[in-house]
Formats: structure tokens, sequence, C-alpha cells
């Protein structure tokens, strides 16, 4: 299902700040040499993490699911002064594409990129993020959103992609997939927990933005 008419995302692409070189070539190499190119965030998704990601000036930045690199250099362009990113991935045939663009843009020093299961490395960082970013396996969330909780600051944000699901979450029931009702139920999770505030983004393939409440 397509969820944004063709011609309203020309239109919002046209008014937005233009891909960098380095992020053009990223996507364009994704496309032609990668499975499932669409999981890319791309150019709409890509400047909306890096602004936020500026008005946020974190000092730390949770990703999980770096895919072929582009959301982390996007989010690690607002990372304060000695701030640090990590990612998680469980695919390592990506490591060494992601690597390689994250010294081309200057970040290798803020990207700290880990390879497994993002259950099992989560546990294992001993930091206190300022914002999360969710983008992994869907019927993963609900667990992760309650993996990083206790490690996101008072104020601090979580970001979930995919919420939308092509669409998939608005079909009936029985036409959805097992990743659609992990989305809803994700979001229902989330509606429900008096520790956070959220607003559903309809930008891409569904946003949901996440702030911890004290």
């Amino acid at each position: 299902m397509d969820i944004i008419p063709a011609a309203v995302e020309t239109f919002a692409e046209r008014y937005t700040s233009p891909e960098t070189d380095l992020l053009r070539r990223l996507n364009r190499e994704t496309y032609l040499k990668v499975d499932q190119p669409h999981m890319l965030s791309g150019h709409l998704q890509g400047q909306f993490l890096s602004l936020v990601s500026h008005m946020l000036q974190p000092q730390r930045i949770l990703e999980l699911g770096t895919y072929t690199g582009y959301s982390a250099i996007c989010l690690a362009q607002g990372l304060k002064e000695g701030g640090i990113l990590h990612t998680i991935d469980i695919n390592e045939e990506r490591e060494d594409m992601c690597l390689r663009y994250f010294e081309e843009a200057g970040l290798s020093e803020k990207i700290r990129m880990h390879i497994g299961k993002a259950a099992d490395i989560i546990n294992g960082l001993d930091e206190v993020f300022d914002l999360v970013f969710i983008d992994a396996d869907k019927a993963g969330y609900e667990r992760y959103y309650d993996q990083v909780w206790d490690k996101i600051r008072p104020g601090g944000f979580v970001l979930a992609d995919n919420v939308l699901f092509h669409g998939e979450t608005l079909e009936e029931p029985s036409k959805q997939s097992n990743n659609a009702r992990a989305m809803i139920s994700f979001c229902e999770k989330v509606a429900a927990d008096g520790r956070a505030e959220q607003l559903l983004l309809t930008l891409r393939d569904g946003l949901l933005i996440i702030r911890k409440i004290g």
C-alpha cells in the first residue's frame, strides 16, 4: 500500500535540504548491491533524523538496526563534542560497507558498530542514552523498548520506525502480517505506558516519537 502519494513525496523532497553527495552514493550503492533496499531510511527520513539529532544535541545515541549505515550517519551529525552513537546489527556481511562510509563521513570516532543480537548487546551497554532509534526486527520492538527504557535519561526520546508497516496496520486483522500485528501491539503498549508521551508521525512508513516523562 502506498501510504503517502508519490506526488506528495516528490513535493516534500523538493523543499527538503538535499542529500549530501556521500549519502546519495550510499543510497545508490544500497539499491544496487544490497537485498531489500527499501529498508534504507532515505532522503526525507534521513534529514528528519539529522534535524532531531541537531535539536537534541545528544551525548549518547543508540540505534537498533544499522542496515547500510544511512540513518547512523544522519543521527551522528548532531552529536555533541565527544558524543558516541552505538549501532547494532545482526548482519555481519554489511559491516565493511558501513564502516567504509562512516570513515568517509568522518564519523569513525563517533560511531561504534556492534554485530550480534540486539537483545544480548543492549544489556552489556553501560550508557545513559539521550536518543534511541529502533529499526530492527518488528517482533522484537516491545522487548527492545523494555530493555532500553531504564537506560534513557528523563526527557530522552525513542524513535520507532515502520509502525505503519507498509500500510498493513490499516488493513483488516485477517489481512495483516505478523509484523503488522507486532507493530500494532507495540503502539498499544506505548500508548498505555504512563511513563511516556508519544506522537505517531506519518512520515515514510510511520515513525513513533516517544518521550520519557520525568
